[in-house]
């Protein structure tokens, strides 16, 4: 190991000169797309030069192999150095380079997966270090001897985000992950809290139990020093504390403020810069990214999940539990799926994964982020991550949600206590926002179970669906309501009552899907006949169940342990259109309280007898 930090003349040189060609390419390409971030890209040239073509090992023809190192762009808007370095690697022609921001080019203004040598989208500072978090436990679950590099800007260790990661890392003794952090004193619009005070960045990654070193992040060999030493580490993982100069190499660009996000657009003023950084000559010796080392084995890829329920008549059970049960199950069929929780796996009842599967649970105890940005890592590396948590406490990570979502990722979250349903903890931990934001997400997927069979098996449907998927579960026990042999396909719904002399259809999921069933009962004694549809599938949703309701009975009725903005009733009307339907929707319409569930569930007006006096008022008021 230790060789790959012995530099001869020659090969430091080379790096050098190549770190100079990676400043001309971003100066170039930058200038070229007329918007970007070169004085970033300057500052870390030799970083990237050193790690990429003395330390990296990565299949460029496999860039999803699975004993690759990762890298990970933390510092995001540094884009225009990763595509130069790729493509001095050879994995892009260095004419692409000046394709950069093109909406047809793979090479977007901040990395994202439409490039195959990118793993998970950056440039939301504060996220890849627990992105690569993810992917040091995704490694250890391969053994594969691939090691996680992250790159950070000093203006983004202001995140908490970053401080997270750094805690858990150093909990699970991940050795393979190291840290880079380009420490050019200079943010957006001024000068970062700490400057180039290396001390207080290492003082606090020490106090994390990090392996430190600071180094010269323009000196080659030092740099080489720095990254060789963490190749030593076996129980903590390092970072490298490199100081550097924003805008390397460009006289009147370097350490100065005001360049952050400008190319050098005047053509004088390019034509000076790259007269300075040079980097017109090939370097000395030839320079390439090495070869990965071979697995002892290939992971699985599962994906054909078979669920059994073993219910009876009259149980009844929270979804949260069933949750927890069929996660569970779906350990023992696929080795790929990991389940992390937020120290709440006791409530969300992860915690009978964890039992069972011990070796792939991860608790990232009172910290979201971590939990979903480990997650999103996890899954960038073919894991199937379930991350579960109280549905409230996941808005805390929603930009994490974002990112995954413009990732693509094959992520899972179930959030659990939804709805004023939770009773007397109170509004704080009621989430109310959750189906609204979820929905939002491009691309996502968007589950509500009602009982417990179907929350075992929407547990299995999450796993055989792409992207990110979200599963709301309930407190409250609630009674069985399907057979054991029931299947729930993703944007299905099922029809619970139904006649042809309907005069209203009942919506809804969840706790309020049995208060709407109370509430049918009670109508049809007096004399009304109305439809009832479980919308267990919230995104996407069964618009042609729903559209064949608005014909059919003309009035729509949603009901939902939510805030109107966003839920059930707006996905329902959405669905429905511009059809000849009255409609409307009982949700949570304030801020709530402490209560009991059944007092709380009245106090909105989502409860059976607020749903019976809704129905009644609507048809009285039609006739």
């Amino acid at each position: 190991m230790k060789n790959r930090a012995e530099l001869t003349e020659s090969r430091v040189r080379s790096l050098q000169t190549m770190a100079n060609r990676l400043r001309r390419h971003s100066l170039r390409s930058t200038a070229e797309a007329g918007s970007g971030h070169p004085s970033t890209c300057l500052s870390c040239a030799e970083i990237v030069s050193t790690l990429f073509f003395q330390f990296l090992r990565f299949d460029l023809d496999n860039p999803d192999f699975r004993g690759n190192d990762r890298f990970v762009l933390s510092k995001g808007h540094a884009a225009p150095i990763l595509w130069a370095a790729l493509a001095e690697a050879g994995a892009y022609p260095l004419e692409e380079l000046l394709n950069l921001r093109k909406i047809d080019s793979e090479l977007e203004g901040h990395p994202t997966p439409r490039s195959p040598y990118v793993d998970v989208t950056t440039g939301s500072l504060g996220q890849g270090l627990a992105n690569g978090v993810g992917m040091a436990f995704a490694a250890r679950l391969n053994h594969s001897p691939g090691r996680v590099y992250v790159l950070l800007g000093d203006g983004e260790i202001a995140e908490g985000s970053v401080w997270e990661a750094a805690s858990l890392a150093s909990h699970y003794k991940l050795a393979n992950i190291t840290a880079l952090v380009d420490v050019n004193r200079l943010g957006q619009s001024e000068a970062t809290m700490s400057g180039h005070d290396l001390q207080v960045y290492a003082d606090r990654f020490k106090a994390f139990g990090w392996n430190v070193k600071t180094v010269d992040g323009h000196d080659i060999r030092d740099l080489a020093a720095g990254i060789g030493g963490a190749l030593d580490e076996d129980a903590r993982p390092t970072v490298i504390l490199a100081k550097t100069l924003k805008g390397k190499g460009v006289s009147f660009m370097e350490d100065k403020d005001g360049w952050h996000g400008k190319p050098v657009n005047d053509p004088d003023q390019l034509a000076e810069a790259l007269a300075e950084v040079g980097g017109e000559d090939q370097p000395e010796e030839k320079l390439s990214v090495a070869d990965p080392e071979p697995l002892s084995s290939s992971p699985s890829t599962e994906k054909d999940f078979a669920v059994s329920c073993s219910y009876g008549e009259g149980d009844k059970a929270a979804t949260r539990q069933a949750y927890g049960q069929g996660l569970a199950k779906l350990g023992h069929q696929s080795s790929q799926v990991v389940a992390l929780d937020g120290d709440c796996k006791n409530s969300t009842f992860s915690d009978l994964f964890r039992k069972e599967h011990p070796d792939r649970f991860i608790e990232c105890f009172i910290a979201e982020q971590i939990l979903v940005g480990a997650a999103s890592g996890l899954a960038s590396q073919g894991k199937i991550p379930f991350a579960s948590t109280f549905a409230c406490f996941l808005t805390r990570a929603y930009d994490f949600i974002r990112i995954a979502g413009i990732s693509g990722l094959n992520l899972k979250l179930c959030g659990s206590h939804a709805g004023v349903s939770i009773g007397e903890d109170g509004p704080s931990q009621m989430a109310l926002e959750d189906l609204s934001m979820m929905r939002a997400v491009g691309g996502s997927t968007v589950l509500y179970p009602s009982d417990a069979v179907s929350a075992e098996k929407l547990v299995f449907e999450a796993a055989r669906t792409t992207g990110l998927t979200y599963i709301r579960t309930s407190r409250p026990a609630t009674p069985v309501l399907y057979g054991n042999e029931e299947e729930f396909p993703v944007g299905g719904s099922k029809v619970l009552r139904s006649s042809d002399r309907d005069q209203a259809t009942l919506v809804s999921a969840g706790v309020t899907l049995h208060e709407a069933l109370k509430a049918a009962e009670i109508l049809a004694s007096a004399g009304i006949s109305v439809r009832v549809v479980d919308l267990y599938s919230v995104k996407p949703v069964d618009a042609e169940t729903l559209q064949a309701a608005a014909r059919d009975t003309s009035l729509i009725v949603t009901v939902e342990d939510h805030y109107p903005e966003g839920g059930i009733g707006e996905a329902v009307r959405a669905a429905v259109g511009d059809a000849d339907c009255r409609m409307i929707s009982l949700a949570v319409g304030g801020v709530p309280r402490s209560g009991s569930p059944a007092e709380l569930l009245n106090l909105f007006g989502i409860d059976a007898e607020s749903i019976v006096k809704t129905v009644r008022d609507a048809i009285k008021g039609y006739c």
